[in-house]
């Protein structure tokens, strides 16, 4: 939305390229999709607290899942513009695409893990389930990459435990031989699509106002919500403001806005999905190169380059205790109604965790909840395979 309605209004103002509202929107969700490969592997090459890891692992994964949802709503109400469709309506699309893609992956989840329950395919299965999600989603008119975003998530969870020793070490190598070489991929193909098609690189300004407005939105998403966070949790588990600012920097664009880019192209006429196309393209690589580049010397300046935190993330992580942050000076002290909602949901989180080590754990998994401990995807194994 800030950015979006920044350049919105830059357009109007007849300093950047003009594009209508709804494009704007477009243009403003497909840039919001932050990809973090290149920051993440210096953070292990650092050894970067695991919380900062975590933080922006997991804020990277859920972003293209709400930018993929939101691109798609922008464009439904675009191709519906003539019709009188109230924001009341957006919001239903926004949800059915976003509710009905997680839902779809978490429930294929829930069933690879009780098949494996049952029989001992295993490895073969457990490649061809994420797949099913996705044709699942894409056959129902929803997102198959949010669904199996989920698919994903569940199966680390539940199905993977269900797996013996052989095929689970099997699973975590190819789905990291995969990774490496879709990554390798997108750039490649970037690389070619800039030297090889034709940009509109004339826009120039639209360029460097776009570079600046994401840094403004993303400043006003990062800060914004971690103040929120932060309202409800106590002073040793708050995210700390030195956190906050390597999460912000953290914000490289990379295969998921170009891949939403060269959508555009298609679901926009008149030269506008083009312009978007170029802008996004030139975005992508200066982000890759200039904060990719700077990221070590960012870390060291913050101070966050291994700094005391070398707690297995199996505990860090907790169920009950939630979130390890280094001490946070200046807790607000007022115990407004706001800050008591946020506890009560905070508590609701923990509930949840009880309920899935007490019953959903034992139920989708031959093993106890006591083993998903020491399964820790952000270990020196896991991180390698799930990148």
């Amino acid at each position: 939305m800030v950015t979006g309605i920044l350049v919105y209004l830059t357009g109007v103002s007849y300093l950047i390229y003009r594009l209508p509202f709804v494009e704007c929107l477009m243009f403003g969700a497909l840039i919001s999709a932050t990809d973090p490969v290149t920051v993440l592997s210096i953070f292990q090459e650092l050894g970067t607290d695991v919380n900062l890891y975590a933080l922006v692992f997991g804020e990277s994964v859920l972003n293209d899942a709400m930018a993929i949802s939101l691109y798609r709503t922008m464009s439904l109400v675009r191709s519906h513009m003539s019709s009188d469709q109230n924001l009341f309506m957006v919001v239903v699309r926004f949800l059915e695409t976003f509710v009905g893609s997680m839902s779809a992956g978490v429930g294929v989840g829930f069933t690879s893990a009780l098949l494996f329950n049952l029989q001992n395919l295993e490895c073969c299965l457990f490649v061809l389930f994420p797949y099913f999600s996705y044709m699942l989603a894409e056959a129902l008119g929803l997102s198959g990459i949010v669904s199996i975003l989920f698919t994903g998530i569940v199966m680390k969870h539940y199905t993977f435990s269900n797996l013996s020793d052989k095929s689970q070490k099997f699973v975590a190598a190819f789905f990291h031989l995969i990774s490496s070489l879709a990554e390798t991929f997108i750039f490649i193909y970037m690389g070619f699509d800039i030297a090889m098609e034709q940009h509109s690189w004339s826009h120039i300004g639209f360029i460097f106002f776009s570079i600046l407005f994401i840094g403004i939105a993303r400043a006003a998403n990062v800060f914004s919500c971690a103040y929120l966070v932060n309202m409800a949790r106590p002073s040793h588990k708050k995210i700390s403001m030195k956190h906050q600012k390597a999460l912000w920097y953290s914000g490289l664009r990379g295969a998921m806005a170009f891949a939403l880019a060269l959508q555009s192209v298609h679901d926009l006429p008149e030269g506008h999905g083009q312009t978007i196309f170029t802008v996004t393209t030139a975005i992508v690589v200066l982000t890759v190169l200039l904060i990719g580049g700077s990221t070590g010397t960012m870390l060291e300046a913050l101070e966050v380059v291994g700094d005391g935190h070398e707690i297995p993330l199996g505990e860090s992580f907790d169920a009950n205790n939630g979130y390890r942050a280094p001490t946070y000076e200046g807790e607000s002290s007022s115990g407004n109604r706001f800050k008591m909602k946020l506890s009560e949901f905070r508590k609701s989180t923990a509930s949840f965790s009880e309920l899935d080590k007490n019953y959903l754990t034992p139920f989708f998994t031959t093993q106890s909840g006591e083993d998903d401990e020491h399964d820790d995807i952000f270990s020196d194994n896991g991180r390698g395979s799930y990148d």
